[in-house]
């Protein structure tokens, strides 16, 4: 009887099947992944990528004792379908249903969470010294892409490793470059003797090294010999780096291959200490729309599966290309501005900038540390760095933020993109952090603008500043507000006035303004005027304003997208109280003390009472 999909309830389940019928089970999964993406969104050309290499993984591995880290884990579809998680599957990235990333309270295969890049190794290593600290025979194997290896933890995690001499497997998945095709034959060809003979292989040259020394200049000849060796090594073996690290370099390998695959991850496991395994992928593969495009195809929503079409029609622009319009325009008449990177080129809007000024603009990998400081030595320089980076990667460079740009005062632009809640990708993709970690920077001025307008002016404010500043804005469409006038430099700290009204005012950070002029006609209609303000500058903030509104309505509600820790309502309740106004009362609307989930934003919003109906609701309680 052939091989299905539905009869596979765990790892265990592969144990004993032939190549053969892995192989089968490989194009099942393919269509189980492309059906449901295009229902639910998700990444999907990373996924493709990796379903050989997985059921490899799960062949030869047995989770969920030996123990698999994937890093960013954006590519984990396949392992989910493997370990028990197929009737959920249709929930991937839905409210309260399968996360679109591992997950450790979701199941006991998921050993680790990950949902931002180079994290593995590191904690792939913790999970091995833990081990020996046990005395337990468990493998760990760490999953790692190229891309992810640009970061500078990665790094860090292979150091480590090499240095303990960690039993250890690392597999690099490598999607990108096209060395495969040139020397994959004669790598893995070298990998598979390297592999069953380098214990010889070190004893023989062991023995000679012991005979030399016996002779006069003996010393000399052994280095001499182990110069050559290394010499050969480099010429000859793509993964000299990672074997100077102290790793055993298999690959590279097709990553496509099973019987290859599951060949050479046994033999990895068998090998003490630290391992490596380079494996060439294809993204998208199986799927012609995400072969073709597989940036498009890297993270998408819903899809028709025939044409691999998007079903979504864009009302208005997103802030990501308002935002790289307005820099466009900026550097026409300003050859200082440069624009910065990490690895997010088109997510981030900086594509068309690189399009028109390529050696202005810097990719730098998955390595947002480094992306901070070698903008704080462009403005040192004298230039007008531009870093484009979504909001929760910047998290990573909080103290490059403080130590190197801030404490100097240097004129660095964050443009923080994905701000706010940002739906289906769950509790490590929101962008909730900012404006409180931001506010807590001295010199720093932190900006949201409310629609398409206020961002290409928030722009040209923030490259005028001659200190460290962000504009963050949220995913996705705009308003629909017009952008076709030039921009104009904002005047730094005040906040505009949307609407008047004499019993409370609600004071909105970015997109929320709007949400809540539509609270505000709707409690007119019951008797309740609200003043609404577009807060625009959290920092500085208008104090003036808001302790004026304070006196004439002696009720504020705040309302921001970002935990109210330490948030934007934190400010206004700070004001207050260095004030003296402690009769004036005050309603802090945002994301409370705990992590977001996946959801839809509209649903997020609701339940955060962040819509204009949560907003009127609010306000109701505030005034009796």
């Amino acid at each position: 009887m052939p091989i299905r999909l539905e009869d596979i309830h765990s790892p265990a389940d592969l144990k004993g099947l032939s190549i053969s019928e892995l192989e089968a089970l490989a194009a099942q999964i393919r269509e189980r992944i492309i059906t449901t993406v295009a229902g639910t969104g998700g990444h999907l050309a990373s996924n493709l990528g990796v379903v050989e290499l997985t059921l490899a993984l799960h062949a030869v591995l047995n989770s969920p004792v030996d123990k698999i880290v994937w890093d960013v884990s954006h590519q984990c579809y396949t392992h989910k379908l493997l370990t028990g998680r197929q009737d959920e599957f249709a929930t991937l990235r839905q409210y309260e249903g399968l996360a679109g990333f591992t997950k450790r309270s979701e199941s006991e295969h998921d050993p680790f969470g990950a949902g931002h890049g180079s994290t593995s190794i590191s904690a792939a290593l913790g999970f091995a010294k833990a081990r020996d600290l046990r005395h337990s025979p468990e493998h760990i194997v760490a999953i790692i892409g190229d891309g992810a290896l640009t970061g500078g933890l990665a790094f860090e995690g292979l150091n480590a490793a090499g240095h303990l001499g960690a039993d250890i497997t690392v597999l690099l998945n490598d999607n990108e470059m096209s060395i495969a095709k040139n020397v994959g034959a004669l790598s893995s060809h070298l990998a598979m003797l390297r592999a069953n003979v380098t214990p010889a292989i070190r004893r023989a040259r062991e023995d000679l090294a012991r005979m030399l020394e016996r002779l006069p200049m003996g010393q000399s000849m052994v280095l001499a010999m182990d110069r050559f060796r290394d010499g050969v090594k480099g010429m000859i073996i793509p993964g000299m780096l990672f074997e100077t690290l102290g790793f055993t370099y298999l690959g590279p390998i097709d990553g496509h291959d099973i019987a290859e695959m599951t060949e050479m991850l046994g033999q990895a496991v068998r090998l003490p200490g630290p391992v490596l395994v380079h494996a060439f992928t294809q993204k998208g593969r199986g799927y012609k729309p995400a072969e073709e495009d597989p940036r498009s195809f890297h993270s998408t929503g819903g899809f028709d599966v025939k044409t691999g079409k998007s079903e979504k029609k864009r009302k208005a622009r997103t802030y990501s290309a308002v935002f790289g319009d307005t820099l466009c325009r900026a550097a026409e008449s300003d050859e200082r501005i440069v624009a910065i990177t990490a690895a997010m080129l088109d997510g981030t809007g900086v594509e068309c900038f690189n399009r028109r000024y390529p050696e202005r603009t810097f990719d730098v990998g998955l390595a947002e540390e480094h992306a901070v400081t070698f903008a704080a030595g462009l403005a040192a320089a004298g230039m007008k760095p531009v870093v484009a980076v979504y909001s929760t990667f910047l998290q990573r460079s909080y103290d490059q933020v403080i130590h190197d740009v801030a404490l100097q005062n240097l004129p660095v632009v964050f443009a923080l993109d994905r701000a706010g809640l940002v739906g289906d990708d769950g509790p490590t993709h929101h962008g909730v952090f900012d404006l409180a970690y931001m506010r807590q920077v001295p010199e720093m001025t932190v900006m949201a603008p409310a629609d398409e307008a206020d961002m290409q002016d928030m722009l040209v404010t923030a490259l005028a500043l001659e200190g460290p500043s962000s504009v963050r804005y949220p995913r996705g469409e705009g308003e629909g507000v017009e952008v076709a006038r030039e921009p104009e430099a904002l005047p730094v700290g005040k906040a505009k006035v949307l609407r008047e009204g004499a019993d409370v005012a609600i004071l909105a950070v970015g997109p929320l303004a709007h949400r809540a002029v539509e609270a505000a006609e709707v409690l007119a209609e019951e008797g309740i005027e609200a003043a609404v303000v577009n807060v625009r500058f959290v920092k500085p903030m208008d104090e003036e304003l808001f302790r004026t509104l304070a006196q004439q309505t002696g009720a504020l509600v705040t309302v921001e997208e970002g935990i109210l820790a330490g948030g934007f309502g934190s400010a206004v309740a700070e004001m207050l109280a260095d004030a003296g106004m402690h009769e004036v009362r005050l309603r802090r609307l945002g994301i409370g003390d705990e992590f977001v989930q996946a959801g839809g934003n509209d649903l997020l919003l609701a339940q955060w009472n962040l819509n204009a109906d949560g907003i009127a609701e609010s306000v109701r309680g505030l005034l009796g």
